[in-house]
């Protein structure tokens, strides 16, 4: 039985689970007592942070929505893939090689408008798609800097309900 093909249960852990975050000290436990039951050799990964939430998600794309409404330069998604290029890259390259490299290799030597294809939603890059919540949060951060330099009224996530 491979430990990273268990199914999820009714604690939450289980056969088929590939990964799950820890929050509490009783997921801590149920994680423990699930691994002690496997059998050896067994292979477990452990990630420090929390995948970007979906809350983070959702506040991204009302954004973009907000800035293609009151620019009108670019649509929404185009918006996503010059702040995924030029704001979300950045964080990335800085805190995971193997990000970096693959970034450097594949798509740092491509022409800017071909890196914002690569961004887009044609290829989809990953890259918000990667971030951890710390990440993500910087990114979010950033994001509101860059529009609301340029004028754009962003909802503010305390006014979110």
């Amino acid at each position: 039985m491979e430990c990273l093909e268990q199914q999820r249960t009714s604690n939450g852990w289980g056969r088929g689970m590939t990964s799950r975050v820890l929050k509490i000290g009783a997921d801590r436990i149920a994680f423990v007592t699930l691994l002690q039951s496997y059998k050896l050799p067994c292979t477990v990964k452990v990630t420090k942070g929390q995948h970007r939430s979906v809350e983070q998600n959702r506040l991204q794309w009302l954004w973009m929505n907000e800035a293609a409404e009151q620019l009108g330069e670019y649509t929404a998604s185009e918006y996503q893939a010059i702040c995924k290029l030029e704001l979300g890259v950045p964080i990335l390259r800085g805190e995971d090689a193997a990000f970096r490299d693959l970034y450097d290799s594949t798509i740092k030597p491509l022409p800017y408008e071909a890196k914002l294809k690569v961004m887009g939603h044609t290829f989809d890059f990953g890259v918000t798609s990667k971030m951890k919540t710390g990440q993500k949060k910087r990114y979010l951060d950033d994001v509101y800097e860059y529009f609301t330099a340029q004028g754009v009224q962003l909802t503010e996530p305390s006014e979110i309900k």
